[in-house]
């Protein structure tokens, strides 16, 4: 896989997978704009009202055709918070022009005018977008918002989020609240979409076998040609420390079969260049089948049904997740912090910096076999300002050391403890 970045415009990049692996192509665009409290909603709107129609393809059976007839291609959006950004996702996946008939149209052309009509072009109706569409999406999330308590995991892991990111951006749920939608209507979310449209910080990606043409194509779309240059309005990542002086201990309530510990740790470290090493340390810890909270809080004590860990970059976090019985809370706890300690205390061996460097260098080669994987490697190197290859990210987890490894532990702090019980 080659790849290669083109500055299309001021604030809007293209990048280019160049690969032969796959039998499709994958296009995709990033809309990044900053996390807050008053757009939250409004953007995650937008993603789902975009697909309900655009300018040439004004509903739902017309757009189901239009791909069907691009030999089944598949249209997807999404929305992500990475950092202290809201990310807004499309993606169009079609064949490849090699494995189809030889009179058949370019269609990784047809591919980009598709996905720039979907995002850039959308069905209006009276200066606005079609009521309909707005009033039956707003219905959509709302149903979403609601529905984050169903998976009581990951809402503790929001709440533990919240608590400690309060009054932050990050803080905010990335599908926003249901108060905020009373005031949104056609009209304003229209409003909103242009602002967002000439502000964000607008990244295309095209993975497969792609001409060396593609970027006079994009440049000539008559979607990318409307779009100004701009300084985008998006929050740059920095790896900020951080170091808690005191715990804050959350505990709520709900009908809960099983309780849900989360503890949510900061790091005191301001150097990307660590991240290696506390991929390492966060593998030993808490994020295999053979950590040290599997094996000590769940097969030795046996006081959790699942015990690990996640390294949250973009934020300098790791949170610990817990399923426990409510019964065994203070128990558990005890052990989770008796983990940290060992981990600052050397209490580890090099085999098990040797298992987590394999275990993480496998998990990083597989980042090549599927082009959403890629894309999502490439973007985040994009947005943390990284130009590094898979190949050196492989070579820079060799590096890490026992020591490294330990030097990572005692720059480790509990912020927040929540436990949700019933």
């Amino acid at each position: 896989m080659e790849y290669k970045q083109i500055e299309i415009k001021k604030g809007i990049k293209l990048n280019i997978l160049q690969t032969n692996k796959f039998k499709t192509n994958l296009i995709a665009i990033m809309l990044t704009t900053k996390l807050d409290r008053e757009n939250v909603t409004k953007n995650a709107l937008i993603p789902a009202v975009l697909k309900r129609g655009t300018k040439t393809l004004k509903t739902q059976e017309e757009i189901n055709k239009k791909l069907e007839e691009m030999y089944g291609a598949s249209l997807d959006c999404g929305l992500d918070k990475t950092g202290d950004n809201q990310v807004l996702k499309f993606y169009i996946e079609s064949v490849n022009d090699e494995f189809l008939p030889q009179n058949s149209e370019d269609m990784l052309k047809k591919s980009l005018e598709q996905i720039f009509e979907f995002v850039f072009n959308p069905y209006l109706e009276n200066d606005g977008f079609k009521k309909e569409y707005v009033e039956q999406e707003k219905e959509n999330l709302k149903q979403i918002i609601e529905g984050k308590i169903d998976n009581k995991a990951r809402f503790a892991l929001d709440r533990c989020i919240e608590e400690m990111y309060k009054n932050q951006p990050y803080g905010l749920y990335k599908y926003g609240y249901i108060e905020d939608m009373e005031n949104i209507n056609e009209k304003n979310l229209y409003e909103h979409y242009k602002k967002l449209i000439g502000n964000c910080k607008i990244d295309i990606f095209v993975s497969g076998i792609v001409d060396e043409e593609i970027e006079n194509i994009i440049k000539e779309n008559e979607n990318i040609k409307k779009l100004q240059d701009r300084n985008p309005e998006y929050n740059k990542i920095e790896i900020l420390s951080k170091k808690s002086e005191k715990e804050n201990v959350v505990q709520e309530s709900m009908e809960v079969t099983q309780g849900k510990l989360i503890i949510g740790m900061d790091l005191d470290v301001d150097n990307e260049d660590l991240r290696y090493d506390i991929m390492i340390y966060n593998c030993i810890f808490g994020g295999s089948a053979n950590s040290k909270l599997f094996q000590n809080v769940r097969e030795k004590a046996s006081l959790a049904y699942t015990a690990s860990s996640s390294y949250y970059r973009f934020k300098n976090n790791i949170f610990i997740n817990c399923g426990i019985e409510i019964k065994n809370y203070e128990k558990a706890l005890e052990i989770i912090k008796q983990q940290i300690e060992d981990m600052k205390k050397g209490d580890f061996t090099e085999e098990e910096v040797e298992n987590a460097k394999k275990g993480i260098i496998a998990s990083i080669k597989i980042i090549d076999d599927e082009q959403d994987t890629e894309i999502t490697y490439f973007f985040s190197q994009e947005l943390s300002n990284s130009k590094c290859s898979v190949e050196q990210y492989m070579d820079n987890i060799k590096t890490v050391t026992k020591e490294k490894v330990i030097d990572i532990a005692n720059k480790v702090s509990i912020n927040t403890v929540y436990f949700l019980k019933d």
